[in-house]
Formats: C-alpha cells, structure tokens, sequence
C-alpha cells in the first residue's frame, strides 16, 4: 500500500523535484533508479514477504530507497538508532530477528564485528550511492512471522529494561499521514518539508519522511541535526518552508540565529512535537524562525501524531491542540475508571493510527491495550474545545531532546556494578534537553565507588542521552506502603530544586 504512494509520485511526474540531499536536488527518476536498484538487490539477495530488514542509517536517499524496495516485496522495514549501544542493540535484533542489517559508512566497524560475532548478515550501503559489493545473504525466517500489512516496526527500551517494538502496519500510518493533512491546512503540495528528524524516530519516519509523498510535496534530507550550523545552512540553500523540529532543537537554532543576528524568512509552518515546548520560549521562537510555532503530541503507538494545534491563527500556546479526526478519546483514573470530558486524566486512545499492541509482548499488551483502547501513559487535561494540556507522564519514560529513556534499563545497567545496591533514575529538568536522567544510588555495605566511576561506567555501556548527568548517593529511597518506589516524589524533589 504504502510502496504504491511512493512508486505513483516517483513514477508520474520524473523530471520533478523529489528531495534535496548534501546540496543537490536529486528528481522522481532518479530516487526510483535508486529504489529499483535496492529492490533488485534485496530479491537477489533472497529477502523475501514478511522479512524484516534492519537498518542502521542516518536520513538519506538511500534510506527512503530501502524502505520503498522493502514494501514492495512484502517486507517490514526496521530503522535503528546505531548510538543505542551495542548490548540494547543485540537485544533488539533477538526481538526482531531479522533478514539481514544494513548499515550506514558511518556506523563503527568495531559495532559491525559485534554484529557478525553474534552471526547477523551485515553490508554497508552509501547514502546515495553504490560500491558494488551490497549483495548479501541474510537469514531465513520461519513462515509464521509473516505479516502482509505490517510496514514498519519501531524499537527502543521496554520498562523492564529489555527492548520493546511498535509494529505499524501501512494502514496505520497512512490514516496518520491523512490525518494530518485534513487536520492541518498549512500542508499543500506546494510545501516543502525539513527532513532532519531521525528516521528511526516515528515523528521523523513518518511525517518527515513519508508524508511527503502522500501530500505530492518534496523535502530537504540532512542527515543529523547536529551541528546546528549545517542544518541552518541547509535552511538556507534548499529553502524548506515546513519545519518540523523537536523543542531541544528549537532552542539550539534559534539561539544560533540569535548570534548571527537574523531571522528566517519564508517559513511557512513550525511544527514542533516529541517533547514538552516551554511557552517562555514562544516570543523567541517567534523571533528567530519568522512565525508562531504549532505545537503537536505524538506517540509511536499512534503511528506517531495524536494531536496539534491545527495552525497559528487558531493555536492555544501551551496546548497540543485537539486530536487529529478518527481519533476517540477517554480520561480515565489510574485505576482505570472513565472519567469526564472536559477534565482531567491519563489518556487514552484508539483509532485506526494506533497499533493493535507490542511485538511479541503479551504481558504489556494486557496492561496498556483494553478493549481496543490503548493507554498513552499521559496525565492531561482537555478543555471544552477538545485542547490538550500534557500535565505529567503517569509511566516513568525521560524525554531527553525528543528521545524515550526508560529509566528500568539504565538502572539495570547501574546494577551491574558491584558496589551498587539499588538504583532508581528520574528526570531532571533541563533547560537544554527538556529533561536528563539522574539516578539516586545506594551502595552495597562496603561499596566504595565515585560519581564520576558509575558515570563512565553508563558511558561503556550506553547511549550518551541515557548516562545520568548526576548521581546522588543516599541511604534510603522513598516507598509506597506496599514497597514500591516513588519515583513521583523523586521528580517533584528535583522540580522543586529548579
């Protein structure tokens, strides 16, 4: 379904625009020559219906060119984050299981060895061009993990610290992709769309990557955010007019343009999401980018956007806006009872853009999906129009610069050290980041260890954005009366520091 958006756009009209990548507009032939290649490759190859392809790349013509040669033979495409570290990885790829891994030039080689040592096919795919040694051969999967509508699956770490995956099938995310252009009006196909957004992210894969296609716009492709400079850069020489950027992003761009002493012109929508936007920040943001932002709430389960201010004529600052159309919403108590609408509540949701549940978790589906309803884990408020305020996460997930850390796995990774006793990891507010991990550690009796030891210990073992940026060492932990820890009371000693 999705291949064929894709192939009808790059097919219909070839000699137009399709993307902008490393100061060169590349058109519709020349992605689907691209695509075909990638497409004859993979069959080659023995990849096959309902395989899954893993795939370590930053955001590329290649990347999009894997995905469409991915769906057009029945596969699902799996993008990673190549800095998740390599035990979080691993871990992945046992969920997963897939054909095969591709990788980017960047990725470390040696990553790549752990990769072959743990017997998964690996080869290396250039961002838009090839060596000629892409042919490989990847595992057979058994016939039961076939799939026909899963498009895409999404991994990051479960509660428990072991990996969770968000399969979405290409229904999901074209009633999202829909969604959002009936929603917003800002998007016509005259647009063009920033591409900046990691793919491996559902805000970035979906609405950065793909929307494009089905709104019949193009879109400017720079692989990493960082350094702010290169993206300002693109801005200017490929002249995107919709940005679409997470707040720790905003902030680093505008205090950029702020420096250079300018502002941005031709912008015509600033769509931020991923993480909580602070409207201290709005007469800045304003300043620097040329008009209002729109603020939006997403999460990959929804494939991934649930709701946005639909513009800024009608935005309420502070606000996500109203849920997109086809999107049903419940407050309910946290333990479970329906609540009022206007009011407050956890939030829940179903709707053709939310996935059905977790790849191959049972257990988690039975808390977090009820009767097609699926719980966002997101205490909010709705007002008579249907605006949503986000007041406080009711799960324990830190969002640091728009990416999940569940603080379970970096606490089982601080566990691992012998002089570490128990460890508990909130958020802690972040003027930059939004938030960053801090752990509250007991040692074992006699445990001699530093700071700056479990630090550098996380680094071994960790993504950057998941090794606390402090560590307090005390002896107790706030309980419930049945024992569990209170990590509610944590975040609010840390809120009340800031």
């Amino acid at each position: 379904m999705l291949n064929e958006i894709m192939d009808e756009y790059l097919s219909s009209k070839p000699d137009e625009r399709c993307c902008w990548f490393n100061h060169e507009w590349i058109n519709r032939r020349d992605l689907l020559t691209l695509a075909d290649k990638c497409t004859d490759i993979l069959r080659a190859s023995g990849f096959s219906a309902g395989q899954r392809l893993a795939v370590l790349m930053p955001n590329s013509p290649m990347t999009l060119a894997l995905m469409l040669s991915v769906w057009r033979l029945g596969g699902v495409f799996c993008p990673l984050n190549e800095k998740t570290g390599e035990i979080s990885l691993l871990r992945t790829l046992d969920l997963l299981k897939p054909f095969a891994v591709v990788l980017s030039d960047g990725v470390k080689g040696e990553l790549e060895g752990a990769l072959k040592s743990a017997s998964w096919p690996c080869v290396r795919f250039g961002s838009r061009e090839f060596s000629g040694s892409e042919s490989f051969t990847g595992k057979t999967q058994p016939a039961d993990d076939y799939d026909k509508t899963l498009a895409v699956i999404f991994s990051t770490s479960g509660t428990t610290g072991d990996p969770k995956a968000v399969p979405l099938t290409h229904s999901n995310i074209l009633d999202n992709c829909r969604a959002c252009l009936e929603h917003v009006p800002g998007l016509t196909p005259e647009r063009c769309l920033l591409n900046v957004l990691p793919n491996f992210h559902a805000f970035g894969f979906t609405i950065g990557g793909f929307l494009p296609f089905v709104l019949g716009a193009t879109q400017v492709i720079v692989a990493s955010f960082m350094p702010p400079s290169n993206t300002l850069k693109a801005i200017d020489e490929a002249k995107p007019d919709v940005l679409l950027l997470v707040p720790t992003m905003l902030g680093f761009a505008a205090s950029m343009l702020e420096r250079q002493g300018r502002t941005l012109t031709g912008i015509r929508l600033l769509i931020a999401g991923g993480d909580r936007y602070n409207p201290k920040m709005d007469d800045r943001i304003t300043a620097a980018f040329g008009v209002p932002l729109i603020e939006g709430y997403g999460i990959t389960e929804c494939s991934p956007v649930l709701a946005v201010n639909p513009s800024p004529q009608v935005r309420k600052l502070g606000t996500v806006g109203p849920a997109l159309p086809r999107f049903e919403l419940q407050l309910r108590s946290e333990a479970g009872e329906i609540l009022p609408i206007p009011g407050e509540g956890v939030l829940w949701c179903k709707g053709p853009s939310v996935t059905s549940g977790y790849y191959h978790a049972e257990a988690i589906n039975k808390e977090r999906f009820i009767d097609g309803w699926f719980n966002t884990g997101d205490y909010v408020k709705i007002d008579e129009d249907g605006y949503i305020r986000i007041l406080d996460r009711v799960t324990d997930i830190i969002i640091v610069g728009g990416f999940n850390v569940y603080p379970q796995e970096v606490e089982a990774i601080l566990s691992e050290h012998p002089a570490v006793s128990m460890a508990v990891v909130v958020g802690m507010p972040n003027d930059i980041s939004g938030e960053v991990p801090k752990a509250y550690v007991i040692k074992t009796q006699g445990g001699e260890v530093s700071e700056g030891d479990l630090v550098k210990f996380c680094k071994e073992r960790l993504s950057h954005y998941k090794v606390p940026r402090s560590i307090e060492f005390v002896d107790s932990l706030p309980v419930s009366a049945t024992g569990k820890i209170l990590r509610r009371v944590l975040r609010q000693k840390e809120r009340e520091k800031n």
